[in-house]
């Protein structure tokens, strides 16, 4: 196979154009290219009067050292692409299936691979199902009633469900496992360009689909998916696990415990503790979601030319302000702010948007970072307490309610009294309020500053109606669980993972630590027998 590097094309290219390119760089008629896959496509919108698309494509023609050296083009090489392989079973014995806490992006990953390699894992699941996680959450969106154990946070699939389901990470890959997740996640259900696209995203509304194909076949496989079964305590004997306690009551015989609980599961965390299970602070970002009219992201993004005709855009901007970053995270375009709450008396938002991006606004969290400085105290918990009083001053803010203030009147610390022009796209009941009463002074004014900075690079981004709505509490783990070269705690069988546990930042991130423990559990035990 021979990969073409920077092919280049015009946004308004037809499907053959790309074929016709490939051989031109060739120097060989269409008729000699068997295949073209698309390994990559981006766009490049420097030039808002002239936009392309930027492809990798792999194409298979009859000789190809020759047709690589008749080519004589630094963009022309042969492929050498590295497939992903699980590795080859260890010999120890299980005397139980693997249980994974957890059915969120990591532990749904992990008990894939190691349901498919045939150790028929358990998978112990707080909330619910995720048809009736949704329901729960749109009752919860409707009139406020809810559900500790059943919400955005907790429930099949985890906290992505509920989310853009962006795809991108920044973790190193020399094993393929990123690959290896895009893959699955297309083959279960979601649109197959995420294989090669720059952003991929998959949309709320195709996750829960594609969450549930994966729990079935896991099942299929052996394994076992349990809903409605909280982890409340961990057994160990002579510092080996040696079985899970669910719901307060049901002993569950485990040897190999993978903990995969999110960054929301706060009780756990405090049981965690309590067993003296080693872990630390961790620095992590808060701040505020911000609302735009994606129409005008798009005219800044790729310019009114094609403004219509490339989609919802995206951005990325970051901004230094006296030694704390400033920047957007989980941006979601044509999407809705949403209540992500979890906790009584406490409100936390995220964003979230369907596979289409069809809504009218792009939204965005804008955060601050924040470091153990910040918490006042050296408890490795005090990162979760900082978020609990954040939102505690959120919930009474708004009453309740999501509180929400436009941005020219949180720049000059006063309650919006009405909406602009920008209208609102919210999940769950909001007010109108003063969100310079939930973030301390140290964290709102670096926040402005970055929305000022941020102006230079999209322009409209600091318009005074901008509709900001808080707080966004939940970016990631505000602790590390602390794991060994082997990915154990120091209690043995015992596998802090993904993003909970500090070794991950989004769906990707935690579905690859998901596969790397499912591939050192494989390394170190035989798969489970037919009983």
């Amino acid at each position: 196979m021979i990969r073409i590097t920077q092919l280049k094309l015009p946004v308004s290219h037809r499907g053959e154009d790309l074929e016709k390119k490939a051989a031109k760089i060739l120097r060989v008629g269409t008729d000699a290219i068997k295949s073209l896959k698309i390994v990559k496509q981006s766009i490049d919108a420097r030039n808002k009067e002239e936009i392309w698309y930027i492809y990798t494509v792999d194409v298979e023609v009859l000789g190809e050292t020759q047709a690589v050296k008749k080519a004589k083009s630094s963009q022309v090489a042969i492929a050498h692409e590295k497939k992903y392989r699980f590795p080859p079973a260890g010999s120890g014995i299980l005397s139980h299936p693997p249980v994974i806490i957890g059915c969120g992006p990591a532990g749904l990953f992990c008990g894939l691979m190691l349901a498919q390699a045939g150790y028929r894992p358990l998978i112990l699941e707080r909330g619910k199902d995720v048809d009736s996680r949704r329901e729960r959450v749109e009752r919860f969106w409707r009139d406020g009633t809810l559900d500790p154990e059943t919400n955005v946070q907790f429930g099949e699939g985890g906290a992505g469900t509920f989310s853009d389901g962006k795809l991108n990470t920044l973790v190193k890959d020399p094993g393929g496992r990123n690959q290896k997740v895009l893959e699955i996640l297309a083959e279960y259900g979601a649109d197959p360009e995420i294989l090669y696209v720059h952003k991929p995203h998959v949309g709320t509304d195709v996750l829960g689909e594609v969450v549930k194909n994966m729990r079935r076949q896991i099942i299929r496989l052996g394994g076992q998916v349990r809903f409605d079964s909280q982890v409340t305590d961990l057994i160990a004997e002579d510092g080996q696990m040696a079985a899970v306690e669910v719901n307060g009551q049901e002993i569950v015989p485990a040897s190999q415990v993978v903990l995969a609980v999110g960054h929301s599961a706060r009780d756990t965390f405090s049981m965690l503790y309590q067993k003296g299970v080693p872990m630390a602070q961790k620095a992590f970002a808060v701040g505020l979601r911000i609302q735009h009219p994606q129409k005008m992201l798009n005219d800044s993004q790729y310019g009114e030319k094609w403004s219509g005709f490339l989609g919802p855009a995206p951005y990325k901007v970051t901004w230094q302000s006296g030694g704390r970053g400033v920047y957007s995270f989980c941006m979601c375009p044509g999407g809705y702010v949403v209540d992500a709450s979890s906790e009584p008396g406490m409100l936390a938002v995220n964003g979230m948007s369907n596979h289409d991006r069809g809504g009218r606004n792009g939204n965005s969290a804008l955060i601050v970072t924040v470091g153990p400085e910040d918490f006042g105290d050296a408890s490795p918990l005090a990162g979760v307490e900082f978020q609990r009083k954040l939102e505690g001053l959120a919930y009474r803010c708004g009453g309740g309610k999501i509180p929400v203030q436009l941005y020219g009147d949180f720049k000059q610390g006063i309650a919006s009294k009405d909406i602009g022009d920008v209208k609102p796209q919210i999940k769950g009941r909001y007010q109108l309020g003063n969100l310079r009463q939930v973030l301390p002074e140290c964290l709102s004014l670096p926040l402005i500053e970055g929305v000022e900075q941020f102006e230079h690079r999209i322009k409209g981004f600091s318009r005074y109606d901008s509709i900001l709505a808080g707080v966004e509490s939940r970016t990631s783990s505000p602790v590390r669980i602390h794991r060994d070269e082997k990915l154990e705690s120091r209690i043995g069988g015992l596998y802090p993972c993904g993003e909970g546990a500090g070794y991950a930042g989004g769906i990707t991130s935690a579905a690859m630590d998901g596969i790397r423990v499912a591939e050192m559990i494989g390394q170190r035990f035989a798969p489970m027998k037919d009983i």
